[in-house]
Protein backbone atom coordinates (compact mmCIF):
# COMPACT_ATOMS: atom_id res chain seq x y z
CA UNK A 1 0.00 0.00 0.00
CA UNK A 2 2.63 2.16 0.62
CA UNK A 3 2.87 5.50 2.74
CA UNK A 4 1.60 8.99 2.28
CA UNK A 5 2.90 11.61 4.82
CA UNK A 6 1.01 14.99 4.82
CA UNK A 7 2.45 18.11 6.58
CA UNK A 8 -0.32 20.34 8.06
CA UNK A 9 1.63 22.75 9.30
CA UNK A 10 4.27 23.23 13.00
CA UNK A 11 4.39 19.76 14.03
CA UNK A 12 1.06 18.06 12.80
CA UNK A 13 1.57 15.53 10.45
CA UNK A 14 -0.60 13.04 9.03
CA UNK A 15 0.16 9.96 8.67
CA UNK A 16 -0.74 7.53 5.94
CA UNK A 17 0.99 4.26 6.30
CA UNK A 18 -0.57 0.28 5.16
CA UNK A 19 -4.07 1.63 5.72
CA UNK A 20 -3.81 2.85 8.58
CA UNK A 21 -4.51 6.72 9.57
CA UNK A 22 -2.81 8.79 12.09
CA UNK A 23 -2.11 12.29 12.62
CA UNK A 24 0.68 13.88 15.20
CA UNK A 25 0.39 16.95 17.28
CA UNK A 26 -2.86 18.28 16.17
CA UNK A 27 -2.84 22.25 16.20
CA UNK A 28 -5.31 23.30 13.73
CA UNK A 29 -6.14 26.68 14.89
CA UNK A 30 -5.47 30.02 13.78
CA UNK A 31 -4.20 31.31 17.26
CA UNK A 32 -3.06 29.34 20.49
CA UNK A 33 -2.52 31.51 22.98
CA UNK A 34 0.25 34.40 22.22
CA UNK A 35 0.75 32.68 18.93
CA UNK A 36 -0.65 33.28 15.49
CA UNK A 37 -0.66 31.19 12.48
CA UNK A 38 0.89 32.20 9.36
CA UNK A 39 -1.55 29.81 7.31
CA UNK A 40 -4.43 27.58 8.21
CA UNK A 41 -4.76 24.00 8.03
CA UNK A 42 -7.87 22.00 7.54
CA UNK A 43 -8.41 18.74 9.69
CA UNK A 44 -7.62 15.39 8.12
CA UNK A 45 -10.26 14.51 5.94
CA UNK A 46 -10.23 10.97 6.50
CA UNK A 47 -10.83 10.30 10.61
CA UNK A 48 -7.42 8.74 12.03
CA UNK A 49 -7.47 5.55 13.28
CA UNK A 50 -4.91 7.31 16.24
CA UNK A 51 -3.61 10.48 17.38
CA UNK A 52 0.06 10.56 18.80
CA UNK A 53 0.51 13.04 21.14
CA UNK A 54 4.35 13.86 21.82
CA UNK A 55 4.40 16.51 24.91
CA UNK A 56 2.15 18.41 26.78
CA UNK A 57 3.36 21.77 25.51
CA UNK A 58 -0.22 24.22 24.02
CA UNK A 59 1.61 24.37 20.65
CA UNK A 60 1.22 19.99 20.79
CA UNK A 61 -1.42 19.41 23.06
CA UNK A 62 -4.36 21.31 21.89
CA UNK A 63 -7.42 20.38 23.56
CA UNK A 64 -9.71 22.35 20.95
CA UNK A 65 -7.82 21.14 17.82
CA UNK A 66 -8.22 17.37 19.16
CA UNK A 67 -11.74 18.10 19.78
CA UNK A 68 -12.14 18.44 16.28
CA UNK A 69 -11.19 15.69 15.39
CA UNK A 70 -14.06 13.97 17.91
CA UNK A 71 -14.06 12.81 21.35
CA UNK A 72 -13.98 9.63 20.53
CA UNK A 73 -10.87 9.37 18.66
CA UNK A 74 -7.82 6.83 20.19
CA UNK A 75 -5.39 9.11 21.86
CA UNK A 76 -2.21 8.21 22.64
CA UNK A 77 -0.54 10.56 25.54
CA UNK A 78 2.43 10.60 27.27
CA UNK A 79 1.55 9.24 30.83
CA UNK A 80 0.32 11.64 33.46
CA UNK A 81 -1.64 13.83 30.36
CA UNK A 82 -5.03 12.74 30.95
CA UNK A 83 -6.00 15.25 33.46
CA UNK A 84 -5.91 17.37 31.00
CA UNK A 85 -8.01 15.84 28.65
CA UNK A 86 -11.39 15.30 30.63
CA UNK A 87 -14.39 14.16 28.01
CA UNK A 88 -11.88 12.34 25.51
CA UNK A 89 -13.41 8.93 25.67
CA UNK A 90 -10.33 6.62 24.29
CA UNK A 91 -7.11 8.36 25.91
CA UNK A 92 -4.29 5.78 25.95
CA UNK A 93 -1.20 6.53 28.30
CA UNK A 94 2.19 5.86 27.21
CA UNK A 95 5.75 5.96 28.10
CA UNK A 96 9.50 5.60 26.07
CA UNK A 97 9.45 1.58 25.37
CA UNK A 98 5.79 0.78 24.85
CA UNK A 99 4.78 -0.92 21.97
CA UNK A 100 1.46 -0.39 20.87
CA UNK A 101 -0.68 -2.23 17.56
CA UNK A 102 -3.09 0.42 15.74
CA UNK A 103 -4.43 -1.43 13.02
CA UNK A 104 -1.84 -3.03 11.14
CA UNK A 105 1.26 -0.87 12.07
CA UNK A 106 2.96 -0.91 14.71
CA UNK A 107 4.29 2.22 16.93
CA UNK A 108 7.54 2.01 19.06
CA UNK A 109 7.15 4.79 21.94
CA UNK A 110 10.45 6.08 22.36
CA UNK A 111 12.59 8.88 24.06
CA UNK A 112 12.61 12.91 23.53
CA UNK A 113 14.79 15.06 25.36
CA UNK A 114 12.94 17.96 26.38
CA UNK A 115 11.01 19.47 29.24
CA UNK A 116 7.58 18.29 28.41
CA UNK A 117 5.69 19.77 31.34
CA UNK A 118 2.54 21.48 31.08
CA UNK A 119 2.76 24.90 32.16
CA UNK A 120 2.48 27.43 34.46
CA UNK A 121 1.76 24.86 36.64
CA UNK A 122 4.66 22.82 35.89
CA UNK A 123 2.44 19.43 35.56
CA UNK A 124 5.03 17.14 34.90
CA UNK A 125 4.67 13.98 32.02
CA UNK A 126 7.44 12.84 30.09
CA UNK A 127 7.99 13.91 26.29
CA UNK A 128 8.12 11.21 23.30
CA UNK A 129 8.97 10.52 20.21
CA UNK A 130 7.26 7.06 17.98
CA UNK A 131 8.48 5.38 15.39
CA UNK A 132 5.72 3.71 13.13
CA UNK A 133 6.63 0.99 12.07
CA UNK A 134 4.84 -1.39 8.42
CA UNK A 135 5.79 -1.68 5.31
CA UNK A 136 7.87 1.21 5.85
CA UNK A 137 9.52 3.49 9.03
CA UNK A 138 8.77 6.79 9.83
CA UNK A 139 9.93 8.52 12.93
CA UNK A 140 8.05 11.37 14.55
CA UNK A 141 10.56 13.13 16.78
CA UNK A 142 8.25 15.87 18.62
CA UNK A 143 10.95 17.66 20.33
CA UNK A 144 14.13 16.59 21.45
CA UNK A 145 17.50 17.94 21.39
CA UNK A 146 20.27 15.79 19.61
CA UNK A 147 20.95 12.39 21.43
CA UNK A 148 23.10 9.11 21.26
CA UNK A 149 19.58 6.90 21.19
CA UNK A 150 18.85 8.20 18.34
CA UNK A 151 21.61 5.57 16.46
CA UNK A 152 19.20 2.71 18.06
CA UNK A 153 16.29 4.14 15.78
CA UNK A 154 18.75 3.49 12.49
CA UNK A 155 17.81 2.96 9.79
CA UNK A 156 14.55 4.31 9.19
CA UNK A 157 12.60 5.52 5.66
CA UNK A 158 11.37 8.69 6.77
CA UNK A 159 12.62 11.17 9.44
CA UNK A 160 10.21 14.13 10.60
CA UNK A 161 12.22 16.49 12.43
CA UNK A 162 11.90 19.97 13.64
CA UNK A 163 14.37 22.14 12.60
CA UNK A 164 12.77 25.16 14.52
CA UNK A 165 10.54 26.81 16.81
CA UNK A 166 8.03 30.05 17.24
CA UNK A 167 11.03 32.54 18.46
CA UNK A 168 14.00 34.20 17.18
CA UNK A 169 15.94 30.95 18.41
CA UNK A 170 15.61 27.80 20.00
CA UNK A 171 17.04 26.76 23.53
CA UNK A 172 17.78 23.53 25.29
CA UNK A 173 15.95 20.74 24.18
CA UNK A 174 14.95 21.75 20.47
CA UNK A 175 16.83 20.94 17.16
CA UNK A 176 17.81 23.87 14.95
CA UNK A 177 18.69 23.38 11.46
CA UNK A 178 22.36 22.03 12.33
CA UNK A 179 20.85 19.65 15.14
CA UNK A 180 18.50 18.00 13.14
CA UNK A 181 21.28 17.60 10.35
CA UNK A 182 23.03 15.77 12.79
CA UNK A 183 20.37 13.66 13.90
CA UNK A 184 20.48 12.40 10.18
CA UNK A 185 24.40 11.01 10.68
CA UNK A 186 22.76 8.91 13.80
CA UNK A 187 19.17 7.94 12.11
CA UNK A 188 19.90 7.17 8.84
CA UNK A 189 16.64 7.54 6.98
CA UNK A 190 16.27 7.62 3.22
CA UNK A 191 14.17 10.99 3.15
CA UNK A 192 13.83 13.67 5.89
CA UNK A 193 11.00 15.96 5.95
CA UNK A 194 11.74 19.10 8.35
CA UNK A 195 8.62 19.97 10.90
CA UNK A 196 8.12 22.61 13.65
CA UNK A 197 9.35 25.79 11.57
CA UNK A 198 7.53 28.67 9.76
CA UNK A 199 3.49 28.08 11.42
CA UNK A 200 3.41 29.91 14.56
CA UNK A 201 5.07 33.28 15.44
CA UNK A 202 4.29 35.79 17.61
CA UNK A 203 2.04 38.69 16.55
CA UNK A 204 4.82 41.26 15.98
CA UNK A 205 7.51 38.38 14.54
CA UNK A 206 6.87 37.19 10.66
CA UNK A 207 6.09 33.45 10.06
CA UNK A 208 5.94 32.08 7.07
CA UNK A 209 9.79 31.81 7.14
CA UNK A 210 11.60 29.35 4.88
CA UNK A 211 14.57 29.72 6.15
CA UNK A 212 15.51 27.19 8.52
CA UNK A 213 13.78 24.02 6.23
CA UNK A 214 16.81 25.27 3.58
CA UNK A 215 19.38 25.81 5.97
CA UNK A 216 18.86 22.47 7.18
CA UNK A 217 18.58 20.94 3.30
CA UNK A 218 21.59 22.64 3.28
CA UNK A 219 23.62 21.45 6.13
CA UNK A 220 21.85 17.87 5.31
CA UNK A 221 23.67 17.79 2.02
CA UNK A 222 27.20 18.48 3.92
CA UNK A 223 26.31 16.06 6.78
CA UNK A 224 24.39 13.24 5.46
CA UNK A 225 24.55 13.25 1.42
CA UNK A 226 22.40 10.21 0.81
CA UNK A 227 19.49 11.33 2.31
CA UNK A 228 16.64 13.33 0.18
CA UNK A 229 15.43 16.04 2.07
CA UNK A 230 11.70 16.87 0.78
CA UNK A 231 10.59 20.42 1.98
CA UNK A 232 6.75 20.61 1.83
CA UNK A 233 4.74 23.31 2.04
CA UNK A 234 1.55 23.60 4.58
CA UNK A 235 -0.87 20.91 3.54
CA UNK A 236 1.79 19.25 0.93
CA UNK A 237 2.03 15.30 0.77
CA UNK A 238 4.75 13.14 0.15
CA UNK A 239 4.46 9.70 -1.05
CA UNK A 240 6.18 6.50 -0.87
CA UNK A 241 5.94 3.09 -2.47
CA UNK A 242 6.20 0.00 -1.21
CA UNK A 243 9.89 -1.02 -0.61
Amino acid sequence: MGARITWLGHSTVGIELDGVTLVTDPVLRRRVGHLRRDATASPPTTRPDAVLVSHMHYDHLDVPSLARLGRDVRLVVPRGARRFLRGFRAIEETEAGGVLEIGGVRVDVVEAVHDGRRRPLGAWAPALGYVVRGSRSIYFAGDTELFDGMAALAPLDVALLPVSGWGAKVGPGHLDPEGAARALVLLRPSVAVPIHWGTYGIAWRPRGDRTPAERFAERAEELAPDVAVRILPVGGSLELGLP
